[in-house]
């Protein structure tokens, strides 16, 4: 089961994740962006893990909600808003809960997303963080159709996402900063799909022991 301990931990690990991104996640943003989401996600989630010290959230629900307040306040450009919705609806899910278990993270994923492709309004293929996080959803649902551990489960979302990543950079660009570029987009990899596929990578690695 998954505490909030382990969610503290993999907030924490994403923050440090970030941090040292954050050079690599601006230099994508300014090809096709606005140059400032790996400086967005690194402020973000330093923010969150300061608030997460300072209020000691005490549920699985309360640290997630925790980390989408900081995001939403904190975070410029339509990276604060989306990833705090992600975090919004996943803390939603998981009310009332003590810890979680494979359905339930899997839950908290699809909750996540479900709020982004609200918000975002973006389709698979727009070339966005959707673009990451569908294939990763769907295969973290079919391994856990499959009788999977969380580890497997998270390790095939995060190969998922790796490929979901890769495969924005011959797509042109049909939302947000970058689909003002037109066909100048296609060629470059999705700074928003990066993130999304450190995000799951950092789960992977940290949520499970």
């Amino acid at each position: 089961m998954i505490n909030r301990d382990n969610l503290i931990a993999w907030i924490e690990a994403l923050a440090q994740v970030y941090a040292e991104n954050k050079q690599y996640l601006t230099q994508l943003d300014s090809a096709i962006g606005d140059a400032d989401h790996g400086i967005n996600m690194d402020r973000g989630f330093t923010a969150v893990k300061a608030d997460l010290a300072k209020t000691n959230p005490q549920d699985v629900s309360a640290v997630l909600k925790t980390a989408a307040m900081s995001l939403i306040r904190t975070v410029g450009g339509a990276s604060g808003p989306l990833y705090g919705t992600f975090f919004m609806r996943a803390s939603a899910v998981c009310a009332n809960k003590t810890g979680l278990n494979e359905a339930d993270v899997v839950a908290l994923f699809e909750a996540g997303l479900e709020g982004i492709l609200q918000r975002g309004k973006a389709e698979l293929n727009d070339k966005t963080m959707v673009d990451a996080q569908t294939p990763a959803l769907n295969a973290m649902k079919q391994a856990l159709a499959d009788g999977a551990d969380l580890k497997t489960i998270l390790q095939k979302g995060t190969a998922a996402a790796e490929e979901g990543m890769k495969n924005t950079i011959p797509l042109q660009a049909r939302k947000g900063r970058a689909s003002y570029l037109g066909e100048r987009s296609v060629g470059h990899q999705d700074p928003g799909a990066t993130s999304s596929y450190l995000m799951l990578k950092t789960a992977a690695d940290t949520l499970v022991g």
